[in-house]
């Protein structure tokens, strides 16, 4: 059993080639972003639905609005606050994009941390951003 160290040697290799990634990540994760409102978002002081359920279920939200209005034609939603609000994403001022109106500073700062590419600019027009 001369093969102790060699043995020994392995497993330690072994453990640091299989745990890197989680301990390399650890040590390069960075901070959630913070979406920029726009002054109408801060105005408005209330989103569609509570800023909790926007954060984590907006896109089961938008997904609901896409099905309610291609396949039902409905254009209204009425909020858990009882508010009814125009359904749409890029149109007019009470729309997502007429209250979030910098797409970079709002959308892609949450999508880019999280690696996530959303397709919701395959159908609609994407915003111009004024530089």
């Amino acid at each position: 059993m001369n093969d102790k160290k060699i043995i020994y040697l392995g497993l330690i290799i072994f453990a640091v080639i299989f745990t890197f990634p989680f301990w390399y990540n650890q040590l390069k994760a960075s901070p959630a972003p913070e979406p920029i409102l726009s002054q109408t978002a801060k105005d408005a002081k209330t989103c569609v639905e509570p800023k909790e359920f926007m954060k984590t279920g907006h896109m089961q939200l938008l997904n609901t609005w896409r099905d309610k209005v291609v396949r039902e034609g409905m254009r209204q939603y009425k909020s858990t606050n009882g508010k009814d609000y125009n359904i749409s994403l890029s149109s007019g001022e009470e729309s997502c994009m007429g209250c979030h109106g910098s797409k970079a500073d709002f959308c892609d700062k949450c999508h880019n941390y999280a690696s996530v590419t959303p397709y919701c600019w395959d159908c609609h027009i994407e915003p111009k951003e004024n530089k």
